[in-house]
């Protein structure tokens, strides 16, 4: 995102890696598909770019209520905005931003975070102060207005994207989605499949309907579908009087003074259930904090809405619920710890006569551990409008990100009342991680303009990093001690530099795509739109394609399933490279690679191999059981690994 630390927790840096190899995406052109823009933000600001806009760009700066062309520069080239099918299905809509510019927040936090310039000194109420800067922060950004705040049309969503392609953008990234449709009826996969054909890649949301597996939107085989993750920062402290510091959470939006404050705790008060009892604890030690315990009873958000109705001068939430970090909000001066970390507070308490502690807030905490962790909101795989292909196909930071906002809603509250806006807001959500994988896809196509979408999809799953930064696998946040599924992060957490040089890539063309649609049995007409080309035939319909990932169903009835995969990969390497297989099969499945060993002569020389995957049911075994494994190819001399994730997983999940 327009970020302060997310470009630094992917490792990306001018001197070498991506960011070098692209000039920081220089010459690419972003069109994104969201809300609208706040072209006044500096973030958008035109410093340092190239005076001259590429010669492909054919777009235009489209004029309505509050915009002019004259608000698009050398950073935000273009904007449009389409909403004839909104009105066509509401003849009496009246529309409130008749333009381009955004009125919900969303498209300018999106577009920032793929390539906002360079901002000084952004921040969120002093919160994750910083140089904010975009992904691709030389890349050039174009908006295309397909929601708002009356409603959103899949007629407009589409008409946005065809316009996008044929203005010239390079990518795509679309972080919203269309449920419960199946391909022919899904906007984004129609626009998509066009934009694929012309060499555009397209990026776009997983949803944020998670943890439930099979809520997945965007379940699209040409387009990169990206899930949420956590990234290692978090603010706010807790000083006790001994010394001890606690780091938790809070993002309330002022400096306030909670020093030296009498610490309670009380078995039956720190319920916090009751804004009765709260009011005799404010009334009992007037400056004090108090420490609310969160239980089945009653869930921390009520209790910090019990909390902010009365004048308790500070508050400790203790609290392992993932969603108060993803999504909550503290409307008074008050912090959220783990369960863990209370322990040694509550001791510190009831072990001394006069218990202190300080708060502190606007501090920003960063090499938190584990991270990154898969977002407890991020949708889960498989696709229900195509299961066949395991999504999502990667995972990027998507919780708690910085990005350029509009500056007249409110992004804060103090109490019941008071409402703030910021420049720069902190939000979660599918929507956020997605930029980051359009920006990448950017840069990758400033530094190998002689990848296909395909390739540079693959260079993105087969690079991806599966460990978390304490170098174990990593985590669900809907299941903490348990590791993620494939399901959830996908090939893993994007990890830019390692795309840039991949090794070896899967490859794929249009007719391969639509051999995959033809083995669906849908009917002629439903292919021809999705296409709409009559050039591509179904004399090879296969639902077998060359993808960087598998994924197995198993019948609940059966006793094992055997499934075959075929796949071709090109070396993309410097020279000739000989890659060995390793497996790591998923539990219950015996997994085969022949051959086992590939040898490549010259660099683009492709190589086939099979996968034979056989799962046996054991006795008193689950039918909900999901599995996974991973193949990998490592090259002789370590430089290149090459990973595919395998899924193991019962038919019904879906």
């Amino acid at each position: 995102m327009d970020t302060t630390h997310t470009f630094e927790f992917l490792s990306l840096d001018p001197s070498f890696g991506l960011w070098n190899a692209s000039n920081l995406g220089e010459g690419v052109i972003v069109g994104v598909i969201d809300s609208g823009v706040w072209p006044e933000s500096e973030s958008f600001k035109d410093d340092r770019m190239e005076k001259k806009l590429p010669l492909k760009w054919k777009g235009t700066c489209e004029e309505g209520e509050e915009f002019n062309a004259s608000m698009c520069n050398l950073k935000l080239i273009g904007a449009r905005y389409f909403n004839k099918g909104l009105v066509a299905a509401k003849p009496n809509v009246t529309i409130k931003m008749n333009s381009p510019r955004d009125y919900d927040g969303h498209g300018t936090h999106t577009s920032s975070t793929v390539a906002g310039n360079y901002v000084h000194g952004a921040n969120f109420f002093g919160y994750a102060k910083g140089v904010a800067r975009g992904i691709a922060p030389r890349a050039r950004v174009a908006m295309y207005k397909v929601s708002w705040e009356e409603g959103r049309q899949a007629s407009d969503i589409l008409a946005g994207m065809d316009q996008a392609i044929g203005d010239g953008v390079d990518v795509i990234s679309a972080s919203m989605g269309l449920d419960k449709v199946p391909l022919y009826e899904d906007s984004i996969a129609i626009a998509s499949f066009a934009a694929m054909e012309k060499g555009i890649v397209v990026s776009s949301s997983a949803g944020n309907e998670g943890p439930k597996l099979g809520t997945l939107h965007n379940g699209i085989p040409w387009v990169i579908n990206v899930a949420a993750s956590s990234i290692d920062r978090t603010f706010g402290s807790l000083v006790l009087g001994n010394g001890e510091t606690i780091i938790g959470w809070t993002l309330f939006a002022a400096d306030a003074i909670v020093q030296d404050l009498q610490l309670v705790y009380h078995d039956t008060l720190s319920a916090c259930n009751s804004s009765h009892m709260l009011r005799e604890v404010v009334a009992a030690t007037s400056d004090g904090i108090i420490i609310c315990k969160a239980s089945d009873s009653i869930s921390v958000f009520d209790q910090i809405n019990l909390v902010t109705m009365t004048n308790v001068k500070g508050a400790v939430f203790v609290s392992d619920d993932p969603e108060i970090i993803e999504w909550g909000h503290l409307y008074s001066p008050s912090i959220v710890i783990t369960f863990k970390d209370a322990k040694s507070v509550i001791n510190y308490t009831q072990s001394n006569k006069n218990p202190k502690a300080s708060i502190n807030f606007q501090q920003t905490f960063i090499g938190i551990k584990p991270s990154p962790v898969a977002a407890r909101y991020s949708s889960r795989g498989p696709s229900p409008s195509f299961p066949w292909i395991l999504k999502p196909d990667i995972m990027a930071p998507g919780t708690r990100v910085l990005a350029a906002y509009i500056p007249h809603k409110t992004t804060a509250t103090i109490g019941t009342n008071v409402f703030l806006s910021s420049h720069y807001n902190i939000q979660s959500g599918t929507s956020m991680a997605c930029p980051h994988i359009s920006a990448v896809a950017a840069l990758l196509k400033a530094a190998r303009p002689e990848w296909g979408v395909a390739a540079i999809k693959s260079a993105i799953m087969t690079t991806a990093n599966f460990l978390d930064n304490t170098e174990n696998l990593i985590r669900d946040n809907a299941n903490p001690n348990e590791f993620a599924s494939p399901l959830a992060i996908g090939a893993g957490e994007i990890d830019p530099n390692r795309a840039l040089d991949p090794g070896l890539v899967y490859d794929a063309t249009p007719q391969d795509y639509v051999n995959l649609l033809c083995g669906l049995n849908y009917s002629y007409d439903q292919i021809l739109t999705i296409t709409r080309s009559r050039s591509y035939d179904c004399s090879n319909p296969s639902l077998d394609l060359n993808y960087p990932s598998f994924i197995v169903f198993y019948s609940k009835e059966s006793e094992s399933v055997i499934h075959k995969f075929r796949r071709t990969v090109t070396n993309v390497g410097e020279g000739g490279a000989t890659y060995r297989v390793k497996v790591r099969e998923p539990m219950g499945s015996m997994v085969t690679v022949l051959p086992n060993i590939l040898v490549f002569k010259d660099k683009n020389e492709k190589q086939s191999y099979e996968v034979h995957i056989i799962y046996m049911k054991k006795d008193n075994e689950s039918n909900n059981n999901v599995s996974f494994g991973d193949i990998v190819w490592v090259e002789d001399g370590g430089k290149h690994t090459v990973r595919s994730p395998i899924v193991v997983a019962p038919n019904g999940i879906v």
